[in-house]
């Protein structure tokens, strides 16, 4: 198992029940689990990898609780930026019902970086769109999200109306 250790950290906020500050704090990690932490000098080693925190401040990682990662893919679409939401997602879905496991697989990735680099280590995402014949697609952004390594609650939703009946989609991405 990996043993890390965040040394001399200038400030620890732990957000524990009593919204303790450690000043020139430690923090060990044993694989991907916090196993220490503390002030002053850090347990003994041996450690695979020593992170100098000096001048640093280190906080919890942020959570995510709504996403809908496929769409990173479509932020710059000519003619769908300045649309208003109905107007936006009418013209969008054209182009998501041809979304697959490719397109599903790279947004995921893309706004897993994205979310990390910003320092949200927990996200979920609400996958809502199943175009006919693409039965993979959660399966994929499980496994971007795996080799990421960000903690990944993936949700699974459906469209159930399509524009025939009264919603916004196509029939080809409604699902009963």
């Amino acid at each position: 198992m990996t043993r890390t250790l965040f040394a001399n950290v200038e400030v620890i906020v732990t957000f524990d029940r009593e919204g303790r500050e450690l000043r020139n704090a430690w923090l060990l990690v044993e694989g991907n689990r916090i196993a220490g932490l503390g002030e002053g000098d850090p347990p003994p080693g041996p450690f695979d990898e020593v992170v100098d925190g000096r001048d640093k401040v280190m906080i919890p990682g942020m959570v995510n609780t709504h996403h809908h990662m496929y769409q990173t893919l479509f932020r710059a679409v000519p003619g769908a930026a300045d649309k208003k939401l109905f107007d936006w997602l009418l013209f969008l879905y054209e182009r998501w019902r041809g979304i697959d496991e490719e397109a599903v697989y790279v947004s995921t990735i893309v706004a897993g970086i994205e979310l990390l680099l910003s320092g949200c280590t927990t996200t979920t995402d609400h996958l809502y769109l199943f175009p006919k014949g693409k039965e993979r697609l959660i399966d994929v952004e499980i496994e971007a999200a795996k080799e990421l390594g960000i903690r990944f609650h993936p949700t699974r939703g459906s469209m159930s109306l399509s524009r025939e009946d009264g919603g916004l989609p196509p029939a080809d991405v409604v699902q009963t």
